[in-house]
């Protein structure tokens, strides 16, 4: 398998670009697969609750389905808590970084907050403040986060729900994560600026 020669950036040619540039496409198009196989490792351990990880996840996004929301609202059910794995003291801004070149802007911002309008259903117990989320109310993603959150993130944890199967939300990931990234790739020009001498 080829592979660019330089060590440093300022030693780059036009064609080890060309090289990098062909097989980063080829990766970012197979990103759907490595999420999910990522939203795997959510399964196994509850740490507490009722469901893993993974359950309320199927299930979050299940309940969305059926409640009518858009494809690209399912798939951010589905991912919201992904970054629970790597990051769970920070798991929303994972979740959010991952989906945000190819979801809304508010979208973006509705998984970015989650936990924090989530905590209206349970902050109180904690010594905090579970009304925290009002401090939003005139943006623009409020009712969303709070719809999100309230009909269906806060309900999911229920083991005898009727949960779709992750079949169900594959094509969905594929079609929201092979979208082109929102203001697009750059495209590689055939002017080779690198090789100093």
């Amino acid at each position: 398998m080829k592979q660019a020669r330089f060590t440093r950036f300022e030693q780059a040619h036009q064609q080890d670009w060309a090289l990098i540039d062909e097989r980063f496409r080829h990766y970012l198009a197979d990103a759907p697969r490595r999420v999910i196989e990522h939203l795997h490792r959510l399964a196994g351990d509850t740490h507490g609750y009722p469901v893993d990880r993974y359950e309320h996840s199927l299930q979050t996004a299940s309940r969305a389905l059926r409640d009518g929301a858009d494809e690209e609202m399912v798939v951010c059910a589905l991912l919201h808590d992904i970054g629970d794995d790597l990051a769970p003291a920070n798991h929303a801004e994972i979740a959010a970084a991952i989906l945000e070149p190819f979801i809304d802007p508010l979208n973006t911002w509705m998984i970015r907050h989650h936990e924090l309008f989530q905590g209206y259903h349970y902050r109180q117990f904690f010594g905090q403040d579970p009304r925290a989320r009002e401090q939003y109310l005139e943006h623009p993603a409020y009712a969303r986060t709070v719809r999100f959150c309230d009909q269906w993130d806060q309900t999911s944890f229920d083991p005898d729900y009727d949960t779709l199967p992750l079949e169900t939300f594959l094509p969905m990931v594929e079609n929201i994560l092979g979208r082109p990234p929102f203001g697009g790739l750059p495209e590689l020009t055939d002017h080779d600026s690198g090789g100093r001498s």
